[in-house]
């Protein structure tokens, strides 16, 4: 039998209503089922809940219940451990998920049976480097890291190395570091690439930059991207849109691609290009 996690939405009670019939589904057919604290509490689970620290361990597939967002959040909390994640969809269209509610224990029996191939997407890297003092943070990112201003009305000035050699500096309102699956996030947002999930690419976008060169540069997956804050303006770092910690003058981050992938259940091939047209209400002619 299988070790299956469960993370779902925090704001739709229909996920955490589907939480708990999966939970007995699976629990009926001998498999181990565990979630983390705050999500076993909203599911009134609180017997299967783990500290978040611990989730992940020994798991053999881990159900995302919400939208794109639960799936990133899914993806950081298991990444360390190279867990499959099968996501389900209770939002809009997703990029990320690959199932509807209806056809969940369809999809765990085909699961289960191995009818499934799974999708490796880069992740990235985040390490912290403050200046006062050292600091040994670190998070991986599915779709992107974000240095922006904290103060409205005002640019952030950020240096910007390239494996060690110093680029430019960027005076603008954020910089975006992407993955390719990011690239249909917020750098796209930023008039960013589209680049197809399953390279392997750094993406690094400026946003409202005040100067000449405002182009997103791609570069190796393995290039080590260092972003110095400079000047008397802090900035704030968030991953995957969750902000994480405030910089100031001489804090730095360096980004690249993670030993880690997330690891996506699907059923079948994924379109990316007939996902696009869907998202964007693109016509055939």
């Amino acid at each position: 039998m299988s070790k299956v996690g469960l993370v779902l939405h925090h704001q739709r009670e229909e996920a955490a209503a589907v939480t708990r019939e999966v939970a007995h589904w699976l629990a009926e057919r001998g498999h181990e089922v565990e979630l983390p604290e705050p999500d076993a509490q909203l599911a009134g689970l609180e017997d299967r809940g783990v500290p978040e620290d611990w989730f992940g361990q020994g798991l053999d597939l881990v159900v995302s219940l919400g939208g794109d967002g639960t799936m990133l959040r899914t993806v950081s909390l298991v990444a360390a451990h190279d867990v499959a994640v099968l996501g389900v969809n209770f939002g809009q269209l997703g990029y990320l998920t690959e199932v509807e509610p209806p056809d969940l224990s369809t999809s765990l029996e085909r699961f289960f049976a191995s009818e499934h191939r799974i999708e490796e997407r880069m992740l990235l890297e985040v390490r912290l480097a403050l200046g006062a003092a050292g600091d040994s943070r670190h998070w991986v990112a599915l779709n992107e890291a974000v240095l922006e201003r904290t103060a409205a009305g005002h640019t952030v000035r950020l240096g910007v190395d390239l494996d060690g050699d110093f680029f430019t500096t960027y005076a603008a309102d954020a910089l975006i570091v992407a993955t390719p699956t990011g690239s249909t996030a917020y750098s796209l947002s930023a008039r960013g690439p589209i680049v197809a999930p399953d390279h392997r690419a750094i993406l690094l976008t400026p946003v409202s930059p005040h100067m000449l060169f405002d182009r997103t540069l791609i570069l190796n997956a393995d290039e080590v991207v260092r972003l110095e804050v400079q000047g008397h303006r802090p900035a704030t770092l968030s991953v995957d849109g969750q902000p994480v910690v405030d910089l100031v003058d001489g804090d730095a981050i360096e980004c690249q691609a993670s030993t880690h992938a997330a690891r996506l259940v699907t059923f079948g091939t994924r379109d990316f290009h007939q996902i696009l047209k869907a998202k964007f209400g693109l016509s055939d002619r």
